[in-house]
């Protein structure tokens, strides 16, 4: 995978309980049948714990968003309901 080079950036960290839904949709957009090994950046925090994270880019910020097995599971409901939403005469409500 391609590391954006761009400091420019702000820089997010971020966990899969707390996406919401344009992030989701940026993940789903740059990974449709999911990530691979690859895509995969390990990094450690301040406590010098180890994390493995995905990289997406809205253009102004970098969001790196923790690995977990929940993770891809998020993915592909969310994007199963887009494609329900996508579908003719299907509204989007906000519960």
């Amino acid at each position: 995978m391609s590391r954006s080079t761009n400091s420019n950036l702000k820089k997010i960290i971020i966990d899969y309980k707390k996406l919401d839904h344009d992030v989701l949709d940026l993940l789903v957009e740059k990974y449709p049948d999911g990530y691979n090994d690859n895509d995969i950046v390990k990094f450690k925090n301040a406590k010098n714990e180890t994390f493995e994270c995905v990289e997406i880019s809205d253009g102004e910020t970098l969001y790196m968003v923790k690995i977990s097995a929940k993770l891809e599971q998020k993915m592909e409901d969310h994007d199963l309901d887009n494609d329900f939403l996508d579908e003719p005469g299907t509204t989007e409500f906000d519960y």
